[in-house]
């Protein structure tokens, strides 16, 4: 059982002893942090802040514990309920809040849960700001209210409907050719909340949603990550039902992932590479990914006359190389579709919409168009750690034997060769060292991951 206190939020397992676990007492205590930020940020006579969650077992209960710790802190709260990540992000603009908490652990199974912190921009907190929160976390100087400056909360339930009305209204968004293309669609919401708000986008544009795990009881039919091999029901029911694709996103609603008309996955990396193609065919300009994401979009990029750029892992970080470089389409390769003409954070529905446009302009099948791109393949392994591993030491010893190669270290240790690459880095939001290989086969891939984590294990013998 784990409690992981990092920049990007308070992540853990429930259940177990306090400070060991995402216990009651550390979602007060880190709420508690939070809050006090918040109110450090503006001086103004009242602040308030968005919450809202995905589907999980413990999401509620979670929940009513930030949102009245916040209210015992004189915070007016704004309830979304059940949402996803984006809708929250947008909806701390769209109500000039202070800032937002999203109740999610992602892809991680149902055990886990985590307080997902964002500013007053709806965008995930940089480096410094979360460890500000961190240090009065472990402090003792954070100030609650007196009984007649209690804050309130307030109920709103339609958020994920103005989340969709946004995306509707984007000129990107070819609504009435998305509606010619009378398209049949099989969406797999894993229990949570992209069952609810992916097939309501759907309806929106006259595309018949066949539901596949869309009840949002947090009881994962499979594991959340929308990888290939949690995904065989999906696959099936796209090919039975003769549906045009299939959707599937994680528990928030932040990653994107395609089946084609055959079963057969587009890639996780692809659902980036497809919607930039299409956003650059409309809006040339430039592009940004994390240093894990497939080569495949500078690819793209270059073929539209852009620059692309690599960022460090993390949203954050995606989102300032963004900014910095003006790019206008961005993301992670995870499936993770960062469109600034709405906002700054990754975002399905969105992804969605514009992949929908993308096939509805090229009257192509999303196998055809999946051919239509160079193909790169990526092997994604992780090697779990243990207290006695000294994973900075490790990854220096790596770098360090591969120094005649192209070498990065702004995030891990990014190893470009020639043909292939690998990236090793040590996760923010699990005990794992992460090893990303790609190269032109997936033996290959695979077979050059296989050797790395043989490689640190031999290392971290020594």
């Amino acid at each position: 059982m784990t409690l992981i206190k990092s920049i990007s939020g308070i992540r853990g397992t429930i259940g177990g002893f306090q400070g060991d676990n995402l216990t009651p007492i550390d979602a007060v205590k880190y709420a508690a942090a939070y809050g006090s930020w918040v109110k450090q940020q503006r001086n103004k006579e009242q602040h308030s802040v968005v919450v809202g969650r995905d589907a999980r077992i413990s999401g509620e209960m979670v929940q009513q514990l930030v949102m009245n710790t916040l209210v015992g802190m004189g915070i007016h709260v704004i309830d979304l309920g059940l949402s996803t990540t984006p809708t929250v992000e947008m909806a701390v603009v769209m109500e000039h809040a202070d800032g937002g908490i999203i109740l999610t652990a992602s892809h991680n199974p149902k055990q886990w849960n985590a307080l997902k912190l964002l500013n007053n921009k709806g965008e995930f907190l940089n480096a410094a700001a979360g460890q500000e929160i961190l240090n009065l976390a472990e402090g003792n100087t954070i100030e609650f209210a007196d009984v007649d400056s209690l804050g309130r909360i307030t109920i709103n339930d339609a958020y994920i409907d103005m989340h969709i009305d946004e995306i509707l209204e984007l000129p990107l968004v070819n609504v009435e050719a998305i509606k010619k293309a009378k398209l049949k669609v099989v969406v797999d919401g894993v229990n949570s909340t992209g069952g609810i708000a992916v097939p309501l986008l759907l309806e929106a544009l006259d595309v018949d949603p066949i539901k596949l795990f869309c009840e949002p009881t947090g009881h994962f039919p499979h594991n959340p990550e929308p990888l290939k091999e949690h995904l065989t029901d999906l696959m099936a029911r796209v090919v039975e039902e003769h549906a045009d694709f299939g959707i599937v996103v994680d528990p928030d609603v932040d990653r994107l992932a395609f089946v084609d008309e055959n079963g057969e996955m587009f890639g996780e990396e692809y659902t980036l590479v497809a919607v930039a193609d299409y956003i650059l065919k409309h809006t040339p300009g430039n592009t940004v990914s994390n240093m894990s994401s497939s080569r495949a979009l500078r690819d793209v990029t270059e073929k539209h006359g852009g620059t692309y750029t690599a960022s460090a892992v993390g949203e954050v970080n995606v989102v300032e190389k963004m900014k910095e470089t003006k790019a206008v389409i961005g993301g992670e390769g995870n499936g993770g579709i960062i469109y600034p003409e709405l906002h700054y954070g990754r975002d399905s529905l969105v992804g969605i919409a514009l992949f929908l446009s993308h096939l509805a302009e090229t009257n192509l099948s999303v196998s055809a168009l999946r051919k239509e791109y160079t193909s790169y393949f990526m092997s994604k392994k992780k090697i779990e750690l243990t207290p006695q591993l000294n994973v900075d030491a490790i990854l220096k010893t790596m770098a360090e034997t591969y120094a005649s190669e192209e070498i990065n270290t702004i995030d891990g240790v990014k190893i470009d060769f020639a043909e292939n690459w690998v990236h090793l880095r040590k996760s923010n939001t699990e005990p794992i060292i992460r090893i990303y290989t790609e190269a032109k086969s997936q033996e290959e891939a695979d077979q050059l991951a296989n050797r790395f984590i043989k490689e640190i294990e031999a290392v971290a013998k020594q």
